[in-house]
């Protein structure tokens, strides 16, 4: 460490100058009452305005840190970048041995020994893995999705890791788009309840907390509905749809305390939201007071270039920074350009100042000044990752994630014993695929198989087949998979087991790898030979409950029209066999709803049930043939299966809809209750859904809403009252320009298990 800086300023900064680079490798405290805005003060005043630009560089891992220094090339660079106090933070570097090593550099060796915060994909959890986002979406179980992202902070953080770049909370109406398997699905409401749920299960009550980390609300803003549903491309959408669709579960993850954000490879509206200052500054910084900080997406930056928005590196890091993006993320754009720019005067310094205020506050926040190595705790990296109290809540997780879409003849639950099971599938004994995508932390091959928790269940016999292989190469999160569509050579073998068994469970889906960046598909139907497999297994037994493993809706027409069971079982992490075999046989009885519709074809795309009506929206009636309406000649306009459908072993009844009040002000809560009973014979969890519909307005009103939901437990022959409150939160909508109103006039209300209940009521707000 130079001493000479010690010795240059103010007596009232020798204090923080011992305590942020210190001569002994053990951290100095500061006064516990002292006011992190005035440590950040002082931190400022003694940064370089390259250290300053430094903070607001990430890197990712390049190299065995605890092994030799590179020779030569760009990981030298960042090395001797680390060792200047150039970087902020890095991602990908993971392991206690590993974060303790690079936090040393940077601690022990620059001039200010500022920390480095640690980055990393934690989507799904780390080593033990819950289910897909959207998967857990279907759970609607809001208790169980925080305690998901606990148990992913907890493995995450005593690996050395404070920061995951999760929630992404985009919603999206287009399940051709890959990363439909990363978030919550179509609808704004619920997308921000679990927007608020897996912040708060991230960050928990004390950022500080060493078993916790940062979250990063991502992608900011649009991204979700970029057009045609392919990777990186544009989105092109109003302002009404931006603030009642996009942007609340945004909002909902600054409400929840989200400490970072991230922007989007999208452009939207012409303009790449990583150069987007209404977004950015406008919209998050100043309406939402939001006092973390913002990071691009890889290198998205560097890519406002190629979308022709700005003419050369300078301009592009001008751009950037003005907008309000804090940190480059692997792009080298404000490394190389931004310090020249600010003395050039392009930029000012009080927006390098800002921006690294905002990264300051988090690092204070996390306890990283007060201790680097705070994560780096190898004793209990060993107690905490993979403990029985994590497997059992990503079971937990998991089972309340499935799907059961339909049942005739009540095929499900299966039977214990005395039964032949043919057990059929690329994906039946997959305990790799299972795990789905974005899961950077754990290890291949580690998910329980279907076939393996079966067998592990009951006494049937099962005999199995694969019947045709679904991908022909090494399944790699990086690399395209080939999906094989010649080879059958398996499904004889398939036809003879399925033909004298009782019941026959086909696994059949999507690789884990088919979802995720980068994995748009214009055909989501049962990829490769899967849907040959299907039918001919079907020729020769009837009795099939077919388990979907994917991430994303499907279209399956023709198993929904021929098929009897059909269980969505998505791709459920590490212990995905056995909790699809707890609901196979009945200890677990299905309550999950969908987050997304699945369409009937790809021409519906987007297809979404809170749709805007149409000037012609009649169907006609039975034999009239006149076609000046809106529909498809083709096609129906209905989906397959709608938002917040889910079937149960048992049944539900509603009845008794109560409306407190027919009349309400803008500025009172109306009161709304409902009875619903169990009158199957199971005991049963419902998710009681509420809609609304905004007859008239002065914008054009969707015709369903959710605006609230309640999980109820109902054993057989109960009844419960449910009841709901809608008030100003609930009932107003933003215009086109972006103000948030309440309007007087005609609404009705809907209860019931999905977004097609019929069950309904009016009122009206008066002035």
């Amino acid at each position: 460490m130079k001493k000479t800086i010690v010795l240059s300023i103010a007596i009232t900064s020798i204090t923080l100058v011992s305590f942020i680079a210190p001569k002994s490798k053990k951290m100095q405290k500061l006064p516990p009452n002292d006011d992190i805005e005035k440590k950040i003060d002082s931190l400022l005043n003694l940064m370089t305005l390259e250290e300053k630009v430094g903070q607001m560089v990430q890197y990712n891992g390049f190299w065995d840190v605890t092994g030799p220094s590179p020779k030569g090339g760009n990981a030298e660079e960042k090395y001797e970048h680390l060792r200047k106090g150039w970087v902020g933070s890095m991602l990908t570097v993971r392991g206690t041995k590993e974060v303790r090593a690079v936090q040393k550099i940077v601690t022990e060796e620059t001039r200010l020994g500022i920390p480095l915060i640690i980055g990393f994909d934690v989507i799904h959890g780390y080593k033990t893995l819950s289910p897909i986002p959207l998967a857990e979406a279907a759970s609607w179980d809001l208790e169980a999705i925080k305690k998901s992202a606990e148990v992913a902070a907890a493995e995450a953080a005593v690996s050395g890791i404070n920061w995951t770049f999760a929630p992404m909370v985009d919603i999206s109406r287009d399940p051709r788009w890959g990363r439909v398997m990363e978030g919550a699905g179509e609808d704004p409401y619920l997308g921000s309840k679990i927007a608020k749920a897996r912040v708060t299960g991230f960050q928990g009550d004390d950022l500080s907390d060493p078993l916790t980390v940062a979250a990063c609300a991502k992608h900011f803003a649009g991204y979700g509905f970029a057009e045609a549903g392919r990777e990186y491309n544009k989105a092109d959408i109003g302002t009404v749809t931006l603030h009642n669709m996009v942007l609340p579960p945004f909002k909902a993850s600054v409400e929840a305390g989200a400490r970072t954000f991230m922007t989007g490879f999208n452009e939207l509206n012409g303009i790449p939201v990583t150069g987007n200052d209404y977004l950015l500054r406008n919209i998050l910084k100043k309406e939402w007071g939001f006092d973390g900080f913002v990071i691009s997406d890889w290198a998205s930056i560097e890519e406002m270039l190629t979308w022709g928005y700005t003419k050369d590196r300078a301009s592009t890091a001008v751009r950037a920074a003005e907008a309000g993006v804090d940190m480059d993320m692997e792009g080298n754009i404000y490394i190389e350009e931004l310090a020249n720019m600010v003395k050039d005067g392009k930029v000012k310094e009080e927006i390098i100042d800002d921006a690294v205020r905002r990264i300051l506050r988090v690092k204070y926040e996390l306890g990283l000044f007060e201790d680097p190595y705070k994560y780096c705790d190898s004793e209990r990296e060993k107690e905490v990752i993979g403990k029985p109290e994590h497997i059992e809540a990503v079971k937990d997780m998991a089972k309340k994630s499935i799907v059961l879409l339909k049942n005739e003849n009540n095929l499900l639950p299966l039977k214990k014993k005395k039964q032949t099971i043919a057990l059929i599938g690329p994906l039946a004994d997959e305990n790799n695929s299972p795990l789905g995508s974005w899961r950077l932390g754990s290890d291949d091959n580690t998910g329980v198989s279907l076939k393996t928790g079966l067998e592990a269940y009951s006494k049937n016999k099962i005999e199995y087949a694969k019947g045709v292989e679904l991908v022909s190469n090494d399944a790699q999160f990086t690399k395209e998979l080939h999906i094989n569509t010649t080879d059958d050579t398996g499904i004889k073998e398939a036809v003879e087991i399925a033909k004298n068994a009782d019941v026959v469970i086909m696994a059949l889906g999507e690789h884990g790898f088919m979802t995720g960046e980068g994995r748009s598909r214009t055909n989501i139907d049962l990829p490769g030979l899967q849907q040959q497999l299907l039918e001919e297994v079907y020729k020769v037994n009837k009795n099939i409950v077919l388990v979907l493993q994917n991430g994303r809706p499907l279209t399956i027409n023709w198993a929904d029209k021929n098929i009897p069971a059909i269980v969505e079982a998505w791709q459920l992490g590490s212990q995905s066999g056995n909790a699809i075999a707890e609901v196979l046989y009945g200890d677990y009885n299905p309550s999950g709803k969908l987050p997304m519709t699945f369409p009937r074809s790809v021409g519906q795309i987007p297809i979404y049930y809170n749709h805007k009506e149409t000037g012609r929206p009649v169907d006609p009636a039975p034999g009239d043939e006149q076609v000046f309406w809106s529909h498809y000649i083709d096609e129906e306009n209905t989906p397959l299966y709608p938002f917040g459908f889910g079937l149960s072993y048992t049944e539900f009844d509603y009845k008794n809809l109560q409306l407190a009040k027919k009349e309400i002000k803008d500025d009172e809560t109306l009161k709304i209750s409902v009875e619903v009973s169990n009158i199957g014979d199971y005991e049963g969890r419902e998710v009681v859904q509420l809609y609304i519909r905004d007859l008239y307005g002065s914008i054009i009103r969707p015709v369903k809403e959710l605006k609230g939901f309640e999980l109820v437990d109902l054993k057989k022959g109960e009844t419960k009252t449910i009841t709901f409150e809608l008030g100003r939160k609930e009932l107003g909508f933003y215009n086109e320009r972006g103000e948030y109103i309440v309007e007087p006039g005609e609404f009705k209300v809907f209860i019931g298990g999905s977004s097609q209940t019929s069950l309904e009521e009016s009122f009206s707000i008066i002035e």
